[in-house]
């Protein structure tokens, strides 16, 4: 199945950002991908994280969701649409949401982000707690590739990818590829990114597709970016530095399988 992980520096408006994503979509359709996923925050990385309330959306409203039920369907992909603020009871908070469309069009899956990301180096302070509600359960969905396979995908978004116990959970219930739309700020990613996407994707014996926020964005943040495909074994297969971008890869089920045949350690855990 040929995959996209899609790579933006996304800005402060919500409609450039739409026309950014879009352009994406169309190379990643163009050079064949069945399935393309979009990063955390593709529709806006605004000034402030309350800024997210002003785009919020009700589930299956709003411009930002019509917009990926057209391009599902306007190019005939399976698309991840990275994150978007989705409305809660609380006008404070919103949920952190990833939503996976059909090539008809159709919304197939939601995932709210469970885990928080919080961080304070004394330079650098983050709290998504301040406007983010969280999500409380894994969430996977079936995906046939044009040759007949049926994938089964696990859904993560970013600060997810520091807690091991979400993905085995995912991979218990049949997992074989991990999406982590992500904006990993710079410092954390540099540290971290790389070795944290390819331990999961050793630990589960899995896929990983990474589409990350690269670049210096219009709001001074500055995000590590790498959108990144790597393996069942632990190998990076594709990469992106910075910039935006497409990553496109090829997953191959009977690599995958292989690799399981070869180590069942899927198979030996005991707790």
């Amino acid at each position: 199945m040929k995959v996209t992980a899609i790579q933006m520096v996304s800005g402060t408006s919500v409609e450039p950002n739409l026309r950014a994503a879009h352009a994406l979509l169309v190379q990643a359709a163009s050079a064949g991908a069945e399935l393309a996923v979009l990063p955390e925050y593709f529709c806006l990385l605004g000034r402030r994280d309350t800024d997210k309330l002003a785009v919020r959306e009700p589930v299956g409203e709003g411009a930002i969701q019509q917009f990926l039920a057209h391009a599902a369907r306007e190019l005939g992909l399976w698309i991840v649409g990275g994150t978007l603020p989705l409305s809660t009871s609380d006008p404070a908070r919103v949920r952190n949401s990833s939503l996976v469309y059909a090539p008809d069009g159709q919304c197939v899956a939601r995932y709210d982000k469970i885990h928080l990301f919080r961080f304070d180096n004394g330079h650098e302070r983050y709290d998504e707690s301040r406007v983010l509600e969280p999500g409380t359960e894994p969430v996977l969905f079936d995906l046939p590739s044009r040759d007949g396979h049926l994938w089964r995908l696990a859904l993560s978004v970013c600060y997810d990818l520091r807690f091991p116990e979400l993905y085995r959970a995912c991979a218990a219930r049949g997992a074989d590829l991990l999406l982590v739309p992500s904006a990993f700020t710079h410092t954390t990613g540099q540290a971290h990114w790389e070795v944290l996407l390819r331990a999961r994707a050793v630990e589960n014996l899995a896929y990983v597709v990474a589409p990350a926020q690269g670049g210096l964005h219009e709001n001074g943040r500055r995000t590590w970016g790498h959108s990144m495909v790597v393996d069942p074994w632990g190998v990076v297969t594709r990469t992106l530095a910075e910039g935006a971008g497409v990553v496109l890869d090829e997953l191959d089920a009977a690599h995958l399988a292989a690799l399981r045949r070869q180590l069942p350690a899927l198979e030996h855990r005991v707790l």
